[in-house]
């Protein structure tokens, strides 16, 4: 993990709906809460700007992440972010506990690489689908990866790529493999877009007239 999130947080004693509409009106943040690791869950709240700041990096979710509450430091990852249904404003946040010694399952995102230079599709006119932005991995904290590469360079027209032939880092696995092969699902595929489709047939249907 080649960054480091650090993010200041506030004891939070006061509970219940109007404690938190007051929270966030007030003192501009917002209410949180850290559970897990065999620890009581602490009610927290941290400024609202700086989390929303934070979490324009696509990383913040898929790192671990270091929750200061007054010198009081806490390794966490994020696990759930409510926001307000219709204003750009968050309001609350789930971090629970890790722990170098146990697994934690965490979403991280999908990076298609060499896309542009792919043969199947810079030469043969394919389009790659994403169907998955992100897959869950299980490992260790101090294994979990940024995100998990799917090289296009030797992805065939029409082939897909599913989640058993993502090259995984060290000591990451994915969870869902575990549950059988109705689980192995497509991560992204490479195709001729349906116009284009069209118009091969098209050329074909006139070549086969010609020669008659």
């Amino acid at each position: 993990m080649s960054q480091d999130f650090v993010i200041e947080a506030f004891p939070r004693d006061d509970q219940g709906k109007g404690a938190s509409r007051r929270l966030r009106r007030e003192e501009k943040k917002i209410p949180a809460i850290i559970y897990g690791g065999n620890k009581e869950a602490m009610p927290i709240a941290i400024w609202h700007n700086e989390l929303k700041k934070a979490i324009e990096n696509e990383a913040f979710f898929s790192h671990v992440l270091t929750i200061d509450i007054q010198g009081q430091k806490e390794s966490v990852i994020l696990k759930d972010l409510q926001r307000h249904p219709y204003k750009l404003l968050l309001s609350h946040a789930d971090f629970q506990r890790v722990d170098k010694d146990h697994e934690i399952f965490v979403q991280v995102p999908v990076h298609l690489v060499n896309e542009d230079t792919a043969p199947a599709i810079k030469t043969f006119g394919g389009v790659a689908f994403r169907l998955m932005t992100e897959v869950e991995v299980a490992c260790l904290p101090q294994n979990l990866p940024s995100f998990i590469e799917v090289d296009l360079t030797d992805v065939e027209m029409d082939q897909v790529v599913h989640l058993s032939d993502l090259k995984l880092p060290e000591g990451v696995r994915i969870p869902a493999l575990q549950q059988g092969e109705d689980h192995n699902l497509p991560v992204v595929s490479i195709h001729k877009p349906k116009g284009a489709k069209a118009d091969d047939a098209e050329d074909a249907e006139g070549e086969e007239g010609g020669e008659e």
